[in-house]
């Protein structure tokens, strides 16, 4: 990824940076995402996580869940985002994905996404969000349609 370097415990796979045995990235949005960082393109993009937790992560108000979200926080802004909204999956009327958890996070720039593996709360994000953090699926979408508060 031209112009963006790793931080000190990361490994890089494709265009995606790994802590540990973190989930399987898709590597052709992650070139699209470096692609548009790089480039006069860059437009804010907010990122949907939907989440299941472990069972031992004491989701939503035990531990290590609750550590997590706190650094969770510090991270985004370090990175210039902001969470726009953290909500619990309550059910599911149609289809057969198992959630716990959807967070959004708004960034100002594709760029400041990539860059929350070289903030200073970045390792141990990533450590708290091993313990927590069972399945994740992400989604990248626009963020210029959404203002931040």
């Amino acid at each position: 990824m031209r112009g963006f370097t790793l931080g000190k415990n990361f490994r890089y796979h494709g265009y995606f940076l790994l802590m540990g045995n973190f989930f399987v990235p898709n590597e052709a949005e992650f070139a699209i995402i470096a692609e548009i960082a790089a480039s006069d393109l860059d437009r804010p993009v907010v990122m949907m996580n939907l989440n299941t937790y472990f069972e031992e992560a004491g989701y939503p108000d035990g531990q290590p869940y609750s550590d997590w979200i706190k650094v969770l926080d510090v991270l985004i802004k370090q990175a210039r985002g902001k969470k726009l909204w953290q909500l619990p999956v309550m059910g599911q009327p149609i289809g057969t994905q198992d959630l716990d958890e959807i967070i959004a996070v708004w960034y100002p720039s594709h760029q400041a996404f990539l860059s929350i593996t070289r903030q200073h709360a970045s390792e141990e994000n990533f450590r708290l969000r091993n313990l927590c953090v069972k399945h994740a699926v992400l989604h990248r979408c626009p963020g210029d349609v959404i203002a931040p508060s």
